[in-house]
């Protein structure tokens, strides 16, 4: 097997050294700005319920209810539910978790440090969905493909320990910068518990070599892969970067072997996430995101989810298609595959639909 680098850590005092002489770095051709201060306005998603029908919106309501709008209201009435006070429409309620295999938001999130200047990163929505469910406060966390920290802050915010790695070191630093606040003194985990400092724990290394992760340790794996070299984060500039690589057979057998770590990384009945997209070349589509599914069947995993995640304001989409008329459908939407590792002695004969396949 080819040697992969080893897992080196970046700690808070590395990244503050670093602050020293940068403002920013360059992601793909993009600057990212590292701010020695965040100017944080709220610390979770906003949701709102309307009082009458219970319907809810984020992160803000509308100034009427669609529910209002069925009942036919004179032209008056409408005046008069646009003047009355939000506040005594709908009220503020806590963040519900998603309850479906389809997965939507419009609004990618705002809250805590979380902005969306780094492209192709994923809407703290999905982190926080997958954390909430499959995790329980002080659990382990690991995204290997760490990118620019929206696992780890939402690990923050929620009260969960863990471990950032990614192959750029430009993205640990992006991370680093986005870890570096403090919630208020009165904030709470969502159990009600007072705020305390999980561990987190960020490495720049290749998600093909975690050596530095303990096996059998991790109870969730959140990550957001490059889809091949749909994002070319490091340019080539940084040796091993899968968003480099453009044959998607070679990317195939390299998240093979990132599945065989993850497996590793793994306690027995823990889940593994994994956010996938297809693309498309010389007008054809060209499936990733099965070739990613059959690599981690292969290494052992059960098939808990398949979420389909739509696309919003996709950078890359708005800059290429705007505007024109292509014979061809745009896709507009992602796999997050759900995995399992099989609990020490479970009967596996059970879950065999939803295992490898010969």
């Amino acid at each position: 097997m080819p040697e992969y680098i080893p897992m080196r850590e970046v700690t808070h005092s590395d990244y503050k050294e670093f602050l020293k002489t940068h403002d920013h770095v360059v992601i793909e051709n993009v600057k990212v700005a590292l701010p020695k201060e965040h100017k944080i306005t709220k610390f979770a998603p906003t949701e709102f319920e309307c009082t009458k029908c219970k319907a809810r919106y984020r992160p803000k309501p509308p100034k009427i209810c669609n529910c209002a709008m069925k009942e036919n209201l004179t032209p008056d009435e409408i005046k008069k539910l646009l003047e009355l006070p939000n506040e005594k429409k709908f009220v503020l309620v806590e963040y519900e978790k998603e309850t479906t295999t389809a997965w939507s938001f419009p609004d990618r999130g705002d809250w805590a440090t979380h902005i969306g200047n780094y492209r192709g990163n994923w809407s703290p929505y999905i982190p926080r969905n997958l954390i909430l469910r499959y995790t329980k406060e002080g659990d382990l966390v690991l995204d290997q493909m760490v990118g620019s920290g929206t696992t780890l802050v939402e690990c923050k915010l929620l009260g969960r320990r863990s471990i950032g790695v990614d192959i750029n070191q430009d993205a640990i630093m992006v991370t680093r910068n986005r870890l570096d606040f403090s919630p208020p003194p009165d904030y709470t985990f969502p159990s009600g518990e007072k705020y305390q400092e999980p561990k987190i724990e960020t490495y720049e290394g290749d998600a093909r070599n975690l050596n530095e992760v303990p096996d059998g340790k991790v109870d969730l794996i959140a990550t957001h892969p490059p889809y091949a070299s749909i994002i070319p984060y490091s340019k080539q500039r940084v040796p091993g970067d899968l968003s480099s690589v453009h044959d998607i057979a070679e990317f195939a057998k390299a998240m093979r072997i990132g599945a065989d770590q993850s497996y590793r990384k793994l306690r027995p009945g823990g889940h593994c996430a994994i956010l996938m997209g297809d693309t498309r070349r010389h007008k054809h589509f060209v499936p990733i995101t099965p070739r990613v599914l059959q690599s981690f069947l292969d290494a052992g995993f059960i098939l808990r989810e398949d979420i389909i995640k739509m696309q919003w304001k996709m950078k890359s989409t708005r800059e290429r298609w705007r505007g024109k008329n292509y014979d061809f459908l745009l896709i507009a939407h992602e796999h997050l595959y759900v995995f399992r590792k099989p609990e020490k002695g479970e009967k596996m004969s059970q879950f065999k639909e939803s295992m490898k396949w010969q």
